[in-house]
């Protein structure tokens, strides 16, 4: 049997190969991987003698020859393939250890020159891992030095490796080698070519691009497989569990909209999610404040929800959270007092992340957001709410003069108190499932209406969800600007004052006489703010 090993991250490297020879295996290696084995005694064969040819052009081409690639591509159960390798003195290579780092290095470097760093893009390791993942029915294929252990464990099992385990490093390959090509991709979309010259912005990598993917007890439903692939601890950006049952692709959806929603505040501010929507949020002078009262703004749709805290949880905040039943909750941290009690609820999730840095750059890249649909993948910039970063009005008294925001288009100017309200409603809606309709006081939600095909039917949802009298003097927010005068007349009969929307409707006309008529303040942002 043979293996083959050229790799960057040489940890457990020595102790892996050292098993190999013990199983048997011949080892084939390059460059440093190959010194790093002979230093420690291990018998080596160079890959230009199996290939006849010396490295050539600085190493760009080694392991680029069918002496190598014939070996790992011959299908076992084809006499054909083996007659054909058979007829050429090829032997056949039965395991691939290989990983691709050199790239990221390069480019995480500002001072790399273009040149020299087209000269990290591997193209013979790649090679290797694609052919050895094709034929993983014979071959196994070896990115990332954790599996060296359950690697010679399978080997050592009666009948050697199973196909599930052959499978299962496959799809790591390709995830490997599909990361290497987009980080790749990412970094030459930020090289400049102006003059004839290729010049390039700073990328910094990831310390481990190819984090490797956690398996997830099911997707949305059981009948759907799902992975969860985390960002770097070296990131700054990771998720730490600190207790509770294995998190569910639904929990870490509910999870990032909590998150996302709660580093909207400098307040604390307590989240309660459903369903990735806001059912309650709420500020306070204290934490645990801000979270009971998010919780009892809607207390049956609480129940089973998922909390987001932009403080760290404290001994009151903990009792709060285990009073009632709640799936996870996210914070930035937890104090030390607040661990036991936060423990007695074992089946519940407590993860912690770092909310600053939230949005920072990821491998010198800015923030983006991405998503598969059926026709590739979509791509964009996160939506943040940067224009209620400062309290309102952020212009004077009369909110901005025609052009700029927030800017009041209706004859009553807002007080100061419907001013804070419908800040709050703004950051919430937001983050909110068009169509989206948020009730507020200038410290917490009273009724949201959720995703509905109709703004009115948000409108009249979130009526119904409202305690009774509770939307009298409220304020209202609609994330996208209302397209008749409908909208703005079922908030006005639902008790609403003021409303803030982004504006830009062919009918703002009609829709601002609408509330002239009935007394309303009205805002226009000029940003909307649809969440599909």
């Amino acid at each position: 049997m043979r293996a083959i090993l050229s790799v960057s991250d040489k940890t457990g490297l020595v102790d892996f190969a050292r098993g190999l020879v013990e199983r048997g295996f011949e080892l084939i290696s390059t460059g440093g991987t190959a010194r790093a084995l002979a230093a420690a005694g291990l018998p080596v064969i160079n890959v230009s003698d199996v290939t006849g040819f010396p490295e050539m052009m600085d190493g760009r081409v080694k392991t680029l020859h069918p002496a190598v690639h014939g070996g790992i591509l011959a299908r076992r159960s084809r006499p054909d393939d083996l007659a054909a390798i058979g007829a050429h003195g090829i032997t056949p290579i039965d395991l691939v250890v290989v990983n691709l780092y050199p790239f990221g290095k390069a480019a995480e470097n500002p001072d790399t020159p273009f040149d020299a760093l087209v000269e990290e893009i591997d193209i013979g390791g790649p090679s290797l891992v694609r052919a050895a993942a094709k034929n993983f029915n014979d071959v196994l294929v070896v990115v990332n030095p954790e599996d060296y252990p359950k690697v010679l464990e399978e080997l050592a099992r009666e009948g050697g490796p199973s196909i599930d385990f052959r499978f299962s490093l496959m799809k790591k390959a390709f995830m490997h080698t599909g990361q290497y090509d987009g980080m790749i991709a990412m970094t030459l979309h930020h090289v400049d070519v102006a003059g004839g010259a290729m010049t390039r912005k700073p990328v910094k990598a990831a310390a481990h691009p190819h984090h490797a993917p956690r398996a997830l007890r099911y997707g949305e439903n059981p009948h759907q497989k799902a992975q969860w692939i985390p960002l770097p601890d070296e990131s700054g950006r990771g998720w730490t569990v600190h207790q509770g049952k294995e998190l569910s692709y639904t929990n870490l959806l509910d999870l990032d909209a909590a998150l996302r929603l709660a580093i909207e505040f400098d307040e604390a501010v307590g989240v309660v999610i459903k369903h990735t929507n806001p059912c309650g949020v709420a500020t306070g002078s204290s934490i645990d404040e801000a979270y009971v009262r998010a919780r009892e703004v809607d207390p049956l749709s609480a129940f089973g929800g998922i909390v987001g805290l932009n403080r760290p949880i404290d001994a009151a905040t903990a009792k709060a959270l285990t009073s009632t039943f709640i799936e996870a909750v996210m914070a930035p941290a937890i104090d030390g007092d607040a661990r036991g009690i936060l423990a007695v609820k074992q089946n519940m999730r407590v993860v912690t992340a770092d909310f600053g840095k939230a949005y920072e750059p990821l491998m010198g890249q800015p923030p983006s957001e991405m998503r598969s649909f059926l026709g590739g993948v979509l791509i964009q910039e996160p939506d943040r709410v940067v224009e209620a970063r400062e309290p309102w009005p952020s212009r004077g008294p009369d909110g901005g003069a025609e052009g700029s925001y927030p800017r009041v288009v209706t004859k009553r100017q807002p007080t100061a108190e419907e001013w804070a309200a419908l800040r709050f409603a703004w950051r919430v809606c937001a983050h909110v499932k068009s169509n989206t309709i948020v009730f507020s006081s200038a410290d917490r939600t009273l009724a949201v209406g959720a995703g509905q095909m109709s703004r009115v039917d948000s409108v009249k949802i979130a009526v119904t969800k409202a305690a009774p009298g509770s939307l009298k003097g409220s304020v209202a927010a609609s994330d996208a600007f209302f397209p008749f005068r409908d909208g703005l007349d079922a908030l006005a009969s639902a008790g609403a004052t003021a409303v803030v929307q982004p504006g830009g409707s062919v009918k703002d006309a009609e829709v601002i006489a609408a509330a002239d008529e009935q007394g309303i303040a009205m805002v226009f942002t000029g940003r909307r703010h649809f969440r599909h």
